[in-house]
């Protein structure tokens, strides 16, 4: 287990937001949460950088208010450095699980915190 920080409790707040269907079709409120230097490796394998991610993901899954959500579990996080998070947990969406591990970044004394970089890892229906 990580330890639980407030600095952790911020990341996991902001991981929530982002699996928010209202944030994912908000451009304007996913661009706070994202940070110019993010990076992601989807559960499909894809490389999505920040300006993929922005213009995608109001269509990605999770986004559609009456259709699937992100069910996370077993938020575990880290303070691995002043101003820098990791985060690790499951989802289940649509009936598929997967791990995933994100990295949460504040830079500057006023910062906010911020995704930096995000891994999804699908488990198979048999995997613990």
């Amino acid at each position: 287990m990580g330890q639980e920080t407030d600095e952790v409790g911020e990341a996991i707040a902001g991981e929530l937001r982002l699996m928010d269907a209202g944030v994912r079709v908000s451009r304007s409120l996913a661009l706070q949460l994202l940070d110019p230097d993010f990076v992601e490796v989807g559960a499909s394998g894809r490389r999505w950088t920040y300006t993929e991610m922005l213009a995608e993901l109001p269509e990605l899954g999770g986004a559609a208010e009456g259709g699937p959500h992100y069910e996370p579990s077993n938020f575990s996080g880290v303070l691995l450095a002043p101003g820098l998070v990791h985060l690790t947990y499951e989802t289940v969406f649509d009936g598929n699980r997967a791990r995933r591990s994100s990295l949460w970044r504040k830079q500057g004394a006023a910062g906010t915190w911020q995704m930096y970089y995000h891994l999804a890892t699908p488990i198979p229906p048999d995997g613990m």
